[in-house]
């Protein structure tokens, strides 16, 4: 039997508000446990919750930036369930009105480009945190992040493979940083993500049982759970098994999923409008200003990044995954006109250095404006393009000019022709054998000769003028 994949994702994006979605308490990640709590968000009795504005306004902008249809007219909901890290129990969420409906963004991988539909995005609060200590038998709870501010995004069930969702998944993240609505950090519970899938014999129109895949806080774990699942679920169906409705977590030390616990249907929440928080109601004009103000989003500055700058769409993609970089790219391609340079270097060296330091492109010593400055320094034949690459380490974290690291090294590059010849005369002079190979039509020898000036040279001569010069006294 073969069978056809059926994903869809959810994603919970925490905005990045100040404070929490229905409370004055501050959202900074890592402070000490239950530092940033309050009757409301410790769901005391008779607290009442107030709407963030600011959270409204960034799930709006995000809605516009995938295409959904802002709902003028939504509605906070009360989801029922108990967990020790749910003070209220129950979760103040959107179910019957969300505030984003019926968007789509477009991906590509390698099989090409593809819409992935957006069922809806909606605001709800987070819960807090279980801390299981080993050992104990205890656990804690740390209630700092409830009530902190979430855009939940659902997708209809349109992708087929493990690669699609993660090139969902990317391309989402890209938007909502674009947007600077959400931070993106995974590895922090910033972005979270939840592939929902099952399988269907091949041609089959009804969707198979499906399983929720929780705990993934990378892109690499989410392929490797994704492609788990699926041989799982092919094994039990091929061995005459039923797949159970169920959560089950990403166990990374053994490259599996275990089952965490049967999976709730929508009825089991119990949803209803929350008494204590009207209808929200959402001014066209007030949605439209801010549709006009959507920044140029990452899809969009590729395609001009090929159009404009001439840039493979490879470069292009790569550049335009992260603003910041996209900014810094533009900002020295506009001081320096050669576009695919600036790209090899700020993917290449700068990418390097940057990683190898753990800095943010935008905080890196290498300013846009200093980066030109080595590419001019290069194209003016001031130092060669070998030279540049051996002192960009010291040049990204010293904070010295490049023309001072030259200077202080003696780096200059040797373009004179009277001290090229010399310097030319004394190698064919101690090689004649190789110039004899190269009169009998051995072109290959060139490079060996070529390399030998630049030896004698301590790499400081033009390589452009060693070749001219070379072949003229060579014949």
């Amino acid at each position: 039997m073969t069978y056809e994949t059926v994903i869809g994702v959810e994603v919970h994006a925490q905005l990045r508000t100040n404070s929490k979605m229905f409370c004055g308490c501050g959202t900074t990640f890592g402070l000490s446990a239950n530092s940033q709590t309050c009757p409301v968000c410790l769901g005391l009795p008779g607290s009442l919750p107030v709407i963030n504005r600011t959270a409204v306004e960034m799930a709006v902008r995000a809605g516009l930036a995938l295409n959904c249809t802002i709902a003028a007219s939504n509605q906070f909901a009360r989801k029922n369930y108990f967990y020790p890290d749910l003070p209220k129990g129950y979760q103040i969420s959107q179910y019957e009105s969300p505030i984003c409906q019926h968007g789509w963004i477009e991906i590509r991988d390698g099989s090409g480009a593809k819409q992935i539909r957006i069922r809806r995005a909606h605001l709800e609060e987070d819960a807090g945190k279980n801390i299981h200590e080993t050992g104990t038998g205890g656990s804690r709870v740390d209630l700092n992040r409830a009530g902190t501010p979430l855009l939940e995004i659902v997708t209809e069930p349109d992708m087929g493979s493990a690669d699609e969702v993660v090139a969902y998944l990317k391309g989402l993240r890209e938007i909502l940083m674009y947007l600077a609505v959400c931070d993106g950090n995974m590895e922090e519970g910033s972005f979270r993500c939840e592939p929902n899938l099952s399988l269907r014999p091949s041609g089959q129109k009804e969707f198979g049982t499906k399983v929720e895949l929780k705990n993934i806080n990378s892109f690499k774990y989410v392929k490797d759970a994704v492609e788990y699942e699926i041989k799982r679920q092919t094994k039990v169906l091929n061995e005459g098994g039923k797949i159970r409705q169920e959560t089950r977590l990403w166990n990374i030390e053994r490259g599996e999923t275990a089952v965490m616990r049967s999976k709730e249907e929508a009825h089991d929440y119990r949803y209803f409008p929350d008494p204590d928080l009207v209808p929200l109601k959402l001014d066209e004009e007030w949605i439209e200003a801010f549709r006009t103000s959507l920044p140029e989003l990452p899809a969009a500055r590729t395609k001009r990044f090929v159009s404009d700058y001439g840039l493979p769409e490879y470069d292009a993609t790569i550049l335009t995954a992260s603003k910041g970089m996209a900014d810094y790219f533009e900002a020295c391609a506009k001081q320096f006109n050669q576009p695919k340079t600036v790209s090899n270097w700020v993917m290449g060296e700068l990418t390097r250095e940057l990683n190898n330091s753990g800095t943010d492109i935008s905080a890196s010593l290498v300013t846009p404006e200093r980066l030109v400055s080595l590419l001019q320094m290069v194209d003016k034949e001031t130092i060669s393009l070998k030279v540049a690459r051996e002192i960009f380490p010291e040049f990204y974290s010293s904070g010295k000019t490049p023309e001072q690291i030259v200077q202080e090294k003696g780096l200059t590059q040797v373009s004179d022709e009277g001290t090229l010849e010399k310097i030319i005369e004394e190698v064919l002079s101690k090689n004649p054998g190789q110039v004899v190979q190269f009169k009998e039509g051995k072109q290959q020898v060139l490079g060996f000769l070529v390399g030998q000036v630049m030896k004698a040279s301590g790499g400081k001569a033009n390589p452009g003028k060693v070749n001219e010069l070379l072949k003229k006294k060579l014949g």
